[in-house]
């Protein structure tokens, strides 16, 4: 099946599409996707070969997701959300745990911040929705970049329910950042809580954090206000 699963994906290659995603995923000699091979495949191009595969089982997702070719790397946690998605947390929580705990063990894998947004918050959210959820912290706290992004994106199951607890905490540790794609991530959450949550919300912990958010996560955060609002904030920190 994975044999098969390959030759279907290299059916869409495009070298000039490769290019042009090695440049956009920043894959040059120090930059953070240092090293990343692509093939040249679309993200619905690759949704459409992990649908076809969806029961592939999770030895061959193991390959996949160990593969230095992003787009196989992106088909493999494709393939995890469906397994996820397809299982009932009450008659089979431990399939669920199953694909959890595979995917923390492997998150040196999950190494671009495309896969990382696209799967935190659609298996390590659910997953803890009714469970402690100190792994959050422990992630933020994590040497690995990709880790760090992994707690901050994970909230956002939380935040899309009207929850602003974990995505405040996670984003209350991660201020201090250096790194701009953690800046981005939670600004990014910070704005889906004023929209999910409450603009009150948001402003009360802009309001609290002034001077000491980075100017990246701020923009991003405020991007929905008024521009009135937004000249407000972005002068207060200038």
């Amino acid at each position: 099946m994975l044999k098969r699963l390959k030759e279907d994906l290299r059916k869409f290659a495009s070298p000039e599409k490769a290019k042009n995603l090695a440049r956009f995923f920043k894959t040059g000699p120090g930059q953070y996707g240092e090293g990343d091979r692509f093939i040249g495949v679309t993200v619905p191009q690759s949704r459409a070969v992990a649908k076809k595969y969806k029961d592939l089982p999770l030895k061959e997702v193991t390959i996949l997701l160990h593969s230095p070719i992003h787009e196989e790397r992106l088909i493999a946690l494709l393939i995890l959300i469906e397994q996820f998605k397809a299982t009932d947390r009450r008659s089979n929580e431990e399939t669920r745990e199953k694909i959890y705990r595979f995917y923390l063990s492997n998150t040196k894998y999950i190494n671009n911040w495309d896969l990382v947004d696209l799967s935190a918050s659609r298996i390590v959210g659910p997953y803890l929705e009714d469970k402690p959820k100190d792994i959050l912290r422990k992630l933020a706290l994590s040497k690995s970049l990709w880790e760090r992004r992994i707690a901050m994106i994970s909230t956002f199951h939380y935040i899309w329910n009207g929850d602003p607890k974990w995505g405040l905490e996670i984003a209350e540790i991660l201020l201090n950042d250096k790194h701009d794609l953690i800046h981005k991530a939670v600004g990014w959450m910070l704005r889906e809580i004023g929209k999910n949550c409450g603009e009150n919300v948001l402003t009360n912990f802009l309001d609290e954090h002034t001077g000491v958010i980075p100017r990246t996560t701020l923009r991003y955060a405020i991007e929905k206000f008024p521009e009135e609002k937004r000249q407000k904030y972005l002068t207060r920190t200038s």
